[in-house]
């Protein structure tokens, strides 16, 4: 039986890979159009997968941000947990999307805020209406889903953020040890954006822009991180509480990679699927 289950999922990559396939169907009441490759923007990276269901709704856009040190990996990468987070969720739109990737001669930021906003904005085109948005993120897409929400969504279309091992607190000193940080200090942030009263760690961070009206937050964090610490759910949750906003966070058994694995994936769709429930049950957050 498994090895059907591997055969049957390598077909089926094999096919959204070629583009030949339309549809998708992944299990009873869960159908989906795919619009694979479509542009939001002139640079390359600008592109997003859009999964549409067949009995859509007007319940929310999934927006899936990948990870990879806000200069690396690709949609690609998140692929298999958005099909299973499509499962979870046949009446909602999806859209897995890429980013223009940070570099020594490219900044972060502004221009992954801006992919965000005209992703948004490609999606309302394409589906006639202005959809409330979840924004979905792991490790730099998680912090990107939080920023976005919190500091860059003027309009406040976000709904809610699903946080997965992402780093909300930059300057936190646990975080330093990243192996990367020194590249985000140089090439994080555009210091032309940056107000001189604030570091450029600071702006980047998440939780400095949190306040009593902040989008409600779900988060994961691994017991065994050596990317992003402990430390950064205890900040996270100490400034949600300190601004009142509704939150949850949850710790899994693992590493930051080990939330893909299928004990733990399964734990946390369930886990969103209920956050979600209480967010729509209290029209106020």
């Amino acid at each position: 039986m498994k090895k059907y289950v591997l055969i049957l999922g390598g077909l089926l990559m094999m096919a959204l890979s070629t583009g030949c396939q339309k549809k998708i169907e992944l299990g009873k009441n869960a159908s989906f159009t795919i619009e694979k490759n479509v542009s939001y923007g002139e640079d390359p990276q600008q592109e997003m997968d859009i999964y549409i269901p067949k009995n859509k709704s007007k319940e929310g856009v999934f927006i899936i941000i990948h990870g990879g040190g806000w200069r690396g990996g690709e949609r690609s990468q998140i692929t298999s947990f958005t099909f299973d987070l499509m499962k979870k969720f046949p009446t909602h739109t999806f859209v897995n999307m890429d980013y223009r990737l940070a570099s020594t001669k490219q900044f972060a930021l502004p221009n992954q805020m801006d992919d965000i906003k005209n992703a948004m904005l490609k999606v309302e085109k394409k589906l006639n209406y202005k959809p409330r948005y979840i924004l979905l993120g792991n490790s730099a897409g998680g912090s990107l889903s939080m920023l976005y929400a919190y500091k860059f969504d003027q309009d406040k279309k976000v709904k809610a953020v699903v946080n997965i091992v992402g780093p909300a607190d930059l300057s936190d000193p646990d975080f330093k040890n990243y192996d990367d940080y020194s590249f985000l200090e140089k090439h994080l942030i555009d210091p032309k954006i940056v107000d001189k009263n604030i570091s450029p760690m600071n702006f980047g961070s998440p939780t400095h822009w949190i306040t009593a009206t902040s989008t409600p937050t779900i988060s994961f964090y691994g017991t065994q991180d050596e990317v992003v610490p402990m430390s950064q759910k205890k900040i996270l949750d100490s400034t949600m509480d300190k601004n009142k906003v509704y939150h949850e966070s949850y710790e899994f058994n693992g590493n930051h990679l080990s939330w893909e694995e299928k004990s733990h994936s399964t734990f946390l769709i369930n886990k969103i699927s209920n956050f979600l429930k209480n967010i729509d049950k209290n029209k106020t957050l």
